[in-house]
């Protein structure tokens, strides 16, 4: 039983640690679309945003991450 409530406490950590950098993230796209005119897509907001969350604990850098997820949503999402 002990065992199992450490697993349970790391994992809604973890969840918790996600939906806080998700949220900062998701503000954040939408602030850049806006500067840049474009219409706001919550599809293309999470689209980053799962990228970013995904490398940003492959590579701990959040330039490097936000860089390659940018770049890929870019190229994914193409007029």
């Amino acid at each position: 039983m002990i065992l199992f409530n450490s697993f349970n406490s790391y994992y809604l950590a973890q969840i918790k640690k996600n939906s806080i950098i998700k949220l900062f993230c998701l503000q954040s796209v939408k602030e850049e679309m806006l500067r840049a005119e474009m219409l706001y897509s919550e599809e293309i907001a999470n689209e980053t945003c799962e990228c970013y969350y995904e490398e940003f604990t492959q590579t701990a850098s959040h330039q490097d991450a936000k860089t390659k997820c940018k770049l890929e949503t870019k190229n994914k999402f193409k007029p």
